[in-house]
């Protein structure tokens, strides 16, 4: 680890020097590309200056135990600070065990997020709508933009299917662990007796493709435009303003009818397709992996339960760290940090406990 962080700190000084070289200034591409690692290094060298400061410390303090000609005093004050220096010193050292772990590519991604209800028919689709809030509420905090890309209504207001295009800083580092099933416990609006029901909806957080990672070949794709149904108003229902986009190699359908023009339809089917057609891309690069790297936190599979919403008790659980928050209205109102920042924390010690075994074998 040390030998690779030597090499870190001479590369970030090397691009130091370059970015005061006139010439790299004037070739702005490069430039850009090096303001960018820096930028990416800098945390790690700050790490690990701070590093190499406390083990300086340590060491000069344990010399001063060790020297028979220094002062006692001088003796006790070292014998004093070594315990706290040293938990410092462990502590940078995880800090950078965890810098060093490789980065998601995909973090900085925009993404593509698909909410369906799932088992329980109408409270299923109410749920969705709430699950749609509860994205949209802390994507508002985060200070990201969102945009409905394609909406399917249910009869009493919920959502059959809700598709919404997320963009800003992180976006998919934070939300790509919420794919998944997630299950509601509480007592239907359309239940007479009072009694608790199960209901579920899938959620799916899929990466945004730019046209370099995904070229779709226009000859690949069947164009269908037909009438709006269900709520929109007349100026929808009265044009053939939807859009069906059908990709002929891989069967894939994307449907969008929100939107009064036709052409912003297509735009939009055509950018939840591409966002799939990246999603299966990824998922055969994951399965090549598999046999070398198992899952972390979760599988990502649409067909994993990984949260539920109890109204009844009030409490939120995250079946895959175990871990159990009593503030469900707080939670559906787009406070999900607690979640978010454990989902990473548990990822980030995963990655080091897998690091570490591989170095021990």
């Amino acid at each position: 680890m040390i030998e690779n962080l030597k090499e870190i700190d001479a590369r970030f000084e090397e691009i130091n020097r370059l970015l005061c070289d006139p010439e790299v200034i004037q070739d702005q591409p490069r430039y850009r590309k090096l303001t960018k690692e820096h930028a990416e290094l800098s945390p790690v060298v700050e790490a690990y200056q701070r590093y190499t400061r406390l083990a300086s410390e340590v060491a000069s303090q344990q010399q001063i135990l060790t020297d028979p000609d220094e002062d006692q005093e001088f003796k006790d004050l070292a014998r004093e600070e070594l315990p706290g220096l040293r938990k410092h010193l462990a502590e940078s050292e995880q800090g950078l065990k965890t810098l060093l772990l490789p980065r998601d590519p995909l973090d900085n991604s925009d993404i593509v997020l698909e909410i369906r209800a799932g088992t329980g028919g109408e409270e299923a689709a109410l749920f969705a709508g709430d699950l749609l809030k509860m994205y949209l509420r802390y994507s508002e905090q985060q200070g990201w933009r969102t945009e409905l890309l394609s909406s399917s209504l249910s009869e009493k207001g919920g959502f059959k299917e809700v598709i919404v295009g997320i963009d800003g800083n992180e976006v998919f580092k934070k939300l790509k662990f919420e794919s998944g099933v997630h299950r509601v416990q509480r007592v239907p609006v359309t239940e007479a007796q009072g009694r608790i029901h199960t209901s579920a909806a899938t959620v799916a957080v899929l990466p945004e493709a730019d046209e370099v990672e995904v070229e779709i070949n226009p000859n690949d794709l069947r164009v269908d435009v037909f009438r709006s149904s269900g709520p929109g108003g007349q100026s929808v229902n009265t044009t053939d303003s939807a859009v069906r986009v059908t990709h002929l190699p891989t069967g894939i359908v994307v449907q969008c009818q929100d939107e009064k023009s036709q052409h912003k339809n297509k735009g939009k089917a055509i950018k939840i397709l591409r966002a799939r057609l990246y999603e299966r891309m990824l998922e055969e690069q994951r399965q090549e992996q598999a046999a070398q790297r198992k899952s972390l936190v979760g599988s990502g599979d649409r067909s994993e339960r990984i949260r539920t919403y109890n109204f009844p008790q009030g409490r939120v659980t995250d079946h895959r760290i175990n871990l159990t928050a009593y503030k469900l209205s707080a939670v559906l109102a787009g406070d999900l940090d607690e979640f978010v920042d454990a989902l990473l924390t548990h990822d980030e010690t995963e990655r080091l406990k897998q690091g570490e075994a591989r170095l021990d074998g």
